[in-house]
């Protein structure tokens, strides 16, 4: 008996393994997230002025978000993108100065994808905090290549860094920043990645590589801004020269995945930060970047797996950069990180065409106190003034007196969600009134082991005395006018750890005027020594298509001066620089500051 009973186990064991599910292959994802480029910006949108067929490609072979919305201005968006939340939730209160950070109670994107086996890494611009743990590797990035400030001043032969260090590179800076991206697909391409590529550009400066500008410079500008008399023709050409070199590595990035056989099952998505950085044509939407209008907030959003999304479907709900997170995390499989509650839908029965029914939603914008509420239908600005999107989305015509009621429901919703914002918001002490780019209240922290490398650049310093920016934007810039010995500069520091620091200084220094005796003191420590050798270089004259906005800062090569080791102990205060002896007509004009703890 028993003879003839395994034979007839072994086969039904045999079926059921037959007959069991086959887990599908995870899919890749790669995200490319655009730098201040408006929806009107791609010949998908209707721009005739410029072409676009790589990332037009990944709408027609996939699904676009007709009515899909993101903040005003870059950092708020990054942060809704990664956690699924509002960006006043996750202490995201501006674009610079420390402002950008994600509170560390944050779980992100990359973290989920990382603790569910992916390979992470991101290729670009950051700007959601630079020093660990605020930085990328320690919100799920196994890999970081770019910089992680706002903006960078260099786009041909920029100082980036790499996974916590600068080095110098060459070429152009989306050229450099996509090789880092296509590498990182050639060397994880047998397993399972997620691949963040924010881009730079079309964000100022207005640099762009000469082949690209040839097209464009002559280029008759026949859609004009919706306020054309506001509009620049050269900036419109630069940033549509930028898009269509942007254009050609997302075309790169597309090949590596063909080269690998793994574009069917890649979820490749791509949108922009906020609306268009100039006046520049939007098909008649009001507003531009750092407005709540339709114009400053509206982001074309393509999405392409052709494992499983449909071809060319178009979506009309609408949707937001808060939807991303949890979207992919359900597309993929995989669980979201961390357990704080998420302000964004999971977007997949739009995107699988499930039919499933879609309740209607509303969707806030806020930025520099302005708050803007979207319905499908509606949009209430920021002024109370009430449009009709459908039939009015150039917000022409308030209709406030014919709608009394809708404009009532969405005032009433808008104090809701303000209120619910101010509540959810961390604790912080208050930033000084009345002074442009106040550095951000809560401490830098610095000297942890597992990334023991702190970079702190001018950007997030307070400076004293006659020391000014090299321009009023803080990203990119650097500190000159250093001539008395009473002027400091401070950064506030919290050490993690104690022990032994490495000190260095990037700087620029007239030769006549080296020598200064600098003095660096946190605490109870202290440490001094002589800025020296002197280091005059040149402003970089090889930067720019067209000239950069005042507010930019013209960038120079600065020299890395080891001033030391200082022992710091673990706590928070003031870390000061000063100069109590100046031989010359000044000290020097510095960059970074960085501290290396030391084994």
């Amino acid at each position: 008996m028993t003879g003839t009973r395994l034979p007839l186990l072994q086969f039904l064991f045999a079926l059921a393994i037959w007959a069991a599910p086959v887990r599908a292959t995870p899919p890749n994802v790669v995200i490319f997230l655009a730098d201040d480029a408006g929806w009107g910006d791609y010949s998908h949108s209707g721009n005739t002025q410029l072409h676009t067929p790589n990332i037009d490609s990944i709408a027609t072979s996939g699904v676009s978000l007709q009515h899909f919305f993101v903040c005003p201005v870059c950092a708020p968006t990054r942060a809704e993108l990664l956690t699924g939340r509002y960006h006043p939730r996750s202490g995201v209160r501006g674009v610079s100065t420390g402002q950008e950070r994600m509170n560390l109670s944050e779980k992100t994107l990359a973290d989920a994808f990382k603790a569910a086996g992916y390979a992470t890494g991101a290729f670009g611009k950051w700007h959601n905090g630079s020093q660990w743990p605020y930085h990328p590797m320690a919100r799920g990035f196994d890999e970081f290549f770019g910089h992680t400030s706002g903006h960078w001043g260099e786009y041909f032969d920029a100082p980036l860094e790499e996974n916590g260090r600068m080095i110098p590179t060459k070429g152009y800076i989306v050229d450099v920043c996509t090789g880092r991206a296509l590498d990182f697909i050639g060397r994880h391409h047998a397993k399972p990645f997620l691949c963040y590529i924010p881009f730079t550009t079309p964000h100022s400066p207005w640099a762009v590589p000469e082949e690209d500008w040839q097209r464009f410079k002559n280029l008759p500008i026949t859609q004009t801004g919706t306020l054309p008399e506001k509009e620049n023709p050269d900036q419109t050409r630069c940033a549509l020269a930028m898009l269509e070199n942007q254009d050609r590595h997302v075309g790169r990035v597309l090949a590596k995945l063909r080269q690998h056989q793994l574009l069917e099952n890649t979820i490749v998505l791509y949108l922009s930060d906020n609306g268009p950085n100039t006046t520049r044509w939007t098909g008649g939407l009001k507003g531009i970047k750092g407005t709540t209008d339709e114009g400053g907030v509206r982001s074309v959003c393509y999405w392409s797996w052709p494992a499983r999304l449909p071809a060319g479907l178009e979506v009309s709900p609408i949707a937001g950069a808060i939807d991303i997170l949890p979207t992919l995390t359900s597309l993929a499989g995989i669980p979201r990180a961390g357990s704080l509650p998420l302000d964004g839908r999971d977007l997949s029965p739009l995107l699988l065409k499930q039919g499933t029914p879609w309740p209607d939603r509303l969707l806030f914008t806020t930025w520099s106190g302005a708050i803007s509420v979207r319905s499908q239908t509606h949009r209430l600005d920021a002024a109370g003034n009430l449009f009709q999107m459908i039939t009015d989305p150039g917000q022409t015509t308030a209709l406030n007196a014919s709608e009394p009621g809708t404009a009532g429901q969405l005032s009433a919703a808008v104090s809701a969600w303000q209120q619910e914002m101010a509540a959810a918001a961390p604790a912080t002490v208050p930033l000084p009134a009345g002074k442009a780019y106040p550095v951000d209240s809560r401490p830098i922290p610095a000297g942890y082991r597992e990334f023991p490398v702190t970079m702190l650049p001018a950007r997030d310093a307070s400076a004293t005395g006659q020391i000014k920016r090299s321009a009023s934007a803080p990203n990119s810039s650097y500190f000159v006018n250093w001539k008395l010995p009473e002027d400091q500069i401070s950064w506030l520091l919290q050490v993690h750890t104690a022990g032994r620091y490495q000190v260095s200084i990037d700087y620029t220094c007239p030769l006549a005027d080296a020598g200064a005796l600098l003095e660096l003191t946190f605490l109870n420590a202290r440490l001094s020594g002589p800025v020296s050798p002197g280091w005059d270089p040149p402003l970089n004259r090889n930067q720019d298509t067209i000239p950069r906005p005042l507010a930019e800062s013209q960038m120079k090569p600065f020299r890395s001066l080891n001033l030391g080791e200082i022992h710091l102990p673990a706590g928070t205060g003031p870390l000061t620089l000063r100069a109590p002896v100046i031989p010359g007509a000044s000290v020097m004009d510095l960059r970074r500051l960085t501290l290396t703890l030391l084994p």
